[in-house]
C-alpha cells in the first residue's frame, strides 16, 4: 500500500503490510498443537486443556460431524455460551468443510428460528439450557441433526458433582433428549467417532463464519466472512499487540464467543499465537470473573467500556481483595471508551487500555489506538495494517471528505466480508467499487479523520438527533459529556418526537452506587458544555439500560419504548 498519513503513529514493529499466510482457519490449531502441544490452550473454571489435547478431540468432532452427514458448505448453528465445547465444534465444524453460524446464547426461540432457516443451518450445536428453544424452534427449520452439550462437560470433577447435585436440574441445564428424534449427546458424538476426519479441499476464498449482524438497526443480517477474511483479521489484531509473547499470553475471554469481536480477538487469535484463554461463560458472574482474574493472570483483556466501568467501580477491586495487576493489553471496542473509563482502568491495573473499533462485516477489527503509546484519548485509533480508510459525504456516500470534516467512515481491506447471505440488495448498498476497481465497505458510521490520519466517531449516520433548521446532533456528542459527570456511570442519548423533523434530545442515566441527582442539576451541567441545541430537554433515570450481549448500549431498544409511551 501506498504510504498513509497513519502510518508514523504505528507502534515501533507493527508492519504496514503483512504479508499472510495461505492456509484456512483451522490450520492455526495444527500448527499451535504441533509447535506448542503441551501449553494449555483453554482454561474453564480451573480445568485445563492443553493444545495437543483440543487438537485431538476437535479432529475427533469434525470425524463425527461427518459422521451425521456434514458435507463441504453446510451450515452449523453453534448455539451456547463461552465454553470449550464451543472451541471444539467451531475449530471442527470448519475443519470438517462445514461454515459455523454463530448463535447468540440471548437468542429466544423465535430469533434463533430465524437465523436457522435465514442461514439454512443442518446441524445445530447447543447448550442442554438452550435445547429447550432449539426444540420448540425444530419444526419451522430445516435442522436434520442437534447435538446438546451440558456445561458441565469440561467442569473440574469437584465443581461437576457441586453442579449436578445443587445446579443442573434447578437452573434447566438437565434435559431428557432420550425420545426426540436426530438429536444427541456433544460426547456421545466424540467417543463414536474416528480420530481424524475426512480431509477436505478448503480454499481461502470459502466461507468460514456466518457472522449475523447485532440487529439494532434492523433484521440481522449474515456476513459472510471467508477463511481468507478469518485468517488476515487475526493476523493483523496479533501484529497490533507488538508486545504480545507467542506462547505465552493469558488472554481473559469474558465476550461471548458468539461475537465476531471475541471470536478474533480473544479466540483466534490465542490460538494462532499459542496463548491461553480463560473461558468466562457469564462476565456479569463478577465474583467468578474477579477469580478468574486474580487466579489465572490474564495479561490481555480484550473488552467493552461497560465491563471495564464496573470492574472500576467493583466495592471487592477498590477494597483490594482482588489483584488486577497482571493485565497488561486491553482493546476496548462495541462503543465509544469515555475517557474517565479508560484513565481509571490503567490506574488499577497498571496495563495498557485503548480504544479500537470495527463491525461484524469487517471480521470485525479495522482500527485500534496503538498500544504502547497509547494513541489519542476520543479516538478510535488508526487502521490496522493493509486497511485503508476514506470519510465520505453522508447524503450521496460519494464525494471524499478532507480532514476534520464528518462523513460516513468507509473501508477496504483482507478482513472486508464478500457480502451478506441471500441479500445481493444489501451487500450492493455497503459494498461499492470505486472508479479503479477497489471495493469499500460503506460503515454507516459517521466519523471524522485528522490531518495525521486519527479517526473519531461521530455517531452511526442513523441515530443522528435531527434538529429545525439543519441543526443535527449527533448523541455521542451529549453522551461524552454526561460521561465527565462524577455521579453518571451509564449515559444514552435519542431524539424524541421518535421519527419526528423537529427533534430534542432526551437523555437516560444510569447513576454510580449510592449517588443522587435532579434532571435540573444534569441539564445544566450540559448547558455549560454544550452549545444551545445540544442541550438535552428531558432526562430519565434509570437502573440499567438496555444492552446487547457485549454490553453496546441498545438506543435502538430506547427508541422503540419511546415510541409506545408516545402513542399511549
Amino acid at each position: 500500500m501506498e504510504a498513509r498519513s497513519w502510518y508514523q503513529h504505528y507502534d515501533q514493529g507493527v508492519p504496514h503490510t503483512i504479508d499472510y499466510p495461505s492456509i484456512v482457519v483451522h490450520q492455526f490449531l495444527n500448527d499451535t498443537a504441533a509447535k506448542y502441544p503441551d501449553n494449555t490452550a483453554l482454561i474453564f473454571f480451573d480445568k485445563q486443556l492443553t493444545y495437543r489435547q483440543l487438537n485431538a478431540l476437535v479432529d475427533k468432532f469434525a470425524a463425527g460431524l461427518q459422521q451425521h452427514g456434514l458435507k463441504k458448505g453446510d451450515r452449523v448453528a453453534l448455539y451456547m455460551a463461552n465454553c470449550p465445547q464451543f472451541v471444539i465444534a467451531y475449530y471442527a465444524i470448519l475443519r470438517a468443510g462445514g461454515i459455523v453460524v454463530p448463535s447468540n446464547p440471548l437468542y429466544v426461540a423465535r430469533e434463533f428460528e430465524h437465523q436457522a432457516n435465514d442461514s439454512g443451518a443442518k446441524i445445530a450445536i447447543c447448550l442442554s439450557l438452550l435445547y429447550p428453544r432449539v426444540k420448540e424452534a425444530r419444526p419451522s427449520t430445516g435442522l436434520e441433526h442437534v447435538i446438546v452439550t451440558n456445561i458441565k462437560e469440561y467442569f473440574p470433577g469437584f465443581l461437576k458433582l457441586l453442579f449436578t447435585l445443587a445446579k443442573e436440574k434447578k437452573d434447566g441445564h438437565r434435559v431428557d433428549i432420550s425420545n426426540d428424534p436426530d438429536t444427541y449427546w456433544f460426547q456421545d458424538v466424540l467417543n463414536g467417532a474416528p480420530d481424524r476426519p475426512a480431509p477436505m479441499e478448503i480454499a481461502p476464498e470459502d466461507t468460514a463464519v456466518l457472522m449475523y449482524t447485532g440487529g439494532t438497526t434492523g433484521v440481522p443480517k449474515g456476513a459472510q466472512l471467508t477463511q481468507r477474511n478469518v485468517v488476515a483479521n487475526a493476523v493483523q489484531t496479533a501484529a497490533w499487540m507488538v508486545d504480545g509473547v507467542e506462547g505465552q499470553e493469558v488472554s481473559l475471554t469474558a465476550l461471548p464467543l458468539t461475537h465476531s469481536y471475541a471470536m478474533t480477538v480473544c479466540m483466534n487469535q490465542s490460538i494462532c499465537r499459542g496463548y491461553a484463554q480463560i473461558l468466562i461463560p457469564n462476565p456479569r458472574e463478577f465474583a467468578q470473573l474477579l477469580g478468574a482474574i486474580n487466579k489465572h493472570r490474564p495479561t490481555m483483556f480484550p473488552g467493552v467500556p461497560s465491563l471495564y466501568a464496573a470492574i472500576n467501580n467493583h466495592p471487592d477491586v477498590l477494597a483490594g481483595k482482588y489483584d488486577v495487576k497482571s493485565i497488561k493489553v486491553c482493546i476496548s471496542g462495541a462503543a465509544g471508551l469515555p475517557p474517565e473509563v479508560q484513565e481509571e482502568f490503567q490506574r488499577i491495573t497498571g496495563g495498557k487500555l485503548v480504544e479500537g473499533y470495527g463491525l461484524s462485516e469487517a471480521t470485525p477489527v479495522t482500527h485500534s489506538n496503538p498500544i504502547r503509546s497509547g494513541g489519542r484519548i476520543g479516538t478510535i485509533g488508526l487502521p490496522f495494517p493493509d486497511t485503508d480508510c476514506k470519510i465520505v459525504d453522508t447524503d450521496t456516500e460519494t464525494e471524499t471528505m478532507g480532514p476534520g470534516e464528518p462523513g460516513v467512515l468507509c473501508i477496504s481491506g483482507p478482513q472486508v466480508m464478500k457480502g451478506y447471505w441471500g441479500m445481493p440488495t444489501e451487500t450492493a448498498n455497503v459494498l461499492r467499487q470505486d472508479e479503479t476497481g477497489k471495493v469499500w465497505l460503506h460503515t454507516g458510521d459517521v466519523a471524522q479523520m485528522s490531518q495525521d490520519g486519527y479517526f473519531r466517531i461521530v455517531d452511526r449516520k442513523k441515530d443522528m438527533i435531527l434538529g429545525a433548521g439543519g441543526y443535527n446532533v449527533y448523541p455521542r456528542e451529549i453522551e461524552d459529556v454526561l460521561y465527565e459527570h462524577p455521579k453518571v456511570m451509564e449515559a444514552a442519548a435519542i431524539g424524541v418526537p421518535i421519527g419526528g423533523s423537529d427533534q430534542r434530545a432526551k437523555v437516560f442515566i444510569v447513576l454510580r452506587p449510592g449517588e443522587t441527582a435532579t434532571e435540573e442539576e444534569i441539564i445544566e451541567f450540559c448547558r455549560e458544555r454544550l452549545a444551545r441545541y445540544k442541550v438535552p430537554k428531558y432526562v430519565e433515570f434509570r437502573e440499567d439500560l438496555p444492552k446487547t450481549m457485549v454490553g453496546k448500549i441498545l438506543r435502538r431498544e430506547l427508541m422503540e419504548t419511546e415510541k409506545t409511551q408516545e402513542a399511549t
